[in-house]
């Protein structure tokens, strides 16, 4: 995709905020898309369930999981039929229910790629999480497969429908305050005990990166959409200060970005410390988020002063527009390709790390 593409879809981002439900329903008439959430871990249960079942354009109507023992307190809680209950070896066979039209992929990072294009190719539109998938070549086979099948794959991003993000993408869309001259940005969190033993994000095989994936990739998007650019190389290292606990992935991420007209910009991912902002200098001041990244209680602040906007739930934001986008046919603001531009720069990052070297990107592309 060329630049002039990535602005336009970092655009369509900045105004998804304003694709307001009554816009394109009138009250009693909504058409809804019937969704089955696959994998229901914790942020199924607490964000995207409650989201869909908060959307006026969204309907909970199956599950896919490999956990038996969730099966009962989710058919109760979204009364879910049996008939809509499958598992992962069975999955093909959401083909033939028309009581699904989309699947919302929530499992860890390492199956993304599987669960996405089978459901592709069971017919359905996909919503996948973020990031994409472990590879470039991964999302490559992904939206291969949602061209082949005529059906949509968008991405979770569920920032492009947070208004201090949308209001840090048109300020700097729109060089509102001119142009940028600093930028460093981070998300970080100090994990002690985890959750439980064989946690998924200690694995390489389900959270790949570790950090740099799970919560780096907000960082990178987040670089994306304030350069309003794509970035020329990236200089990483990664390290580990809790061999017992990190034995597959490291603890820590630091990584350059480098811009057109010699920018350089500062970014980190960790399971080591507390971060959480995005900070930019341009010709007029200060302009950033902090936190930046969290579900709610975002803070923005520009040269003209702190952002003021009432709270929001993010999730259900991205499902009303999400799901707009497959009923009328609009243009799909967080597409595959966004998310195979930021998996791109996340491999780019840990090649960087591991052989110590700068990668440049060349003819960079979504």
């Amino acid at each position: 995709m060329k630049r002039r593409d990535f602005l336009n879809i970092s655009a369509l981002g900045a105004t998804s905020l304003f694709l307001m439900p009554g816009l394109f329903a009138q009250k009693g008439k909504t058409r809804q898309v019937k969704i089955a959430i696959c994998g229901l871990g914790r942020y199924a249960e607490n964000q995207i369930a409650p989201a869909i079942e908060d959307s006026e354009f969204a309907s909970l109507t199956a599950i896919i999981t490999g956990s038996n023992e969730k099966i009962p307190k989710w058919q109760k809680l979204y009364n879910i039929s049996s008939k809509n209950v499958y598992n992962y070896d069975n999955l093909d066979s959401i083909s033939n229910n028309p009581e699904i039209d989309c699947v919302y992929i929530c499992t860890p990072t390492g199956n993304h790629a599987e669960y996405t294009i089978r459901s592709l190719q069971a017919g359905k539109h996909v919503i996948c999480e973020k990031p994409m998938a472990p590879t470039v070549k991964d999302c490559d086979h992904m939206i291969e497969a949602s061209k082949k099948a005529k059906k949509l794959l968008q991405i979770g991003y569920r920032l492009y429908w947070d208004p201090f993000n949308v209001s840090l993408i048109e300020s700097m869309k729109t060089s509102k305050y001119g142009k940028w001259t600093q930028m460093s940005g981070g998300f970080s969190n100090k994990q002690g005990k985890w959750r439980g033993k064989g946690d998924w994000r200690l694995t390489k095989a389900m959270n790949v990166g570790g950090a740099v994936y799970d919560l780096g990739v907000y960082v990178v998007q987040s670089a994306f959409y304030s350069a309003q650019d794509h970035p020329l190389s990236v200089k990483a290292r990664s390290w580990t200060d809790r061999d017992e606990i990190y034995k597959e992935i490291p603890e820590h991420w630091q990584w350059e970005l480098e811009w057109a007209n010699g920018k350089i910009s500062k970014h980190s991912s960790s399971y080591g410390k507390y971060e959480n902002f995005i900070h930019l200098e341009t010709e007029m001041g200060k302009i950033g988020l902090n936190p930046a990244y969290s579900y709610r209680g975002i803070k923005g602040y520009t040269p003209s002063g702190q952002m003021k906007f009432g709270s929001t739930f993010q999730q259900k934001l991205q499902i009303d527009n999400q799901c707009l986008a497959i009923l009328n046919k609009k243009p799909n603001i967080t597409p595959g390709e966004m998310g195979r531009r930021d998996v791109r720069v996340l491999n780019a990052i840990m090649e960087s790390a591991k052989t110590n070297q700068k990668v440049i990107f060349e003819n960079f592309k979504f």
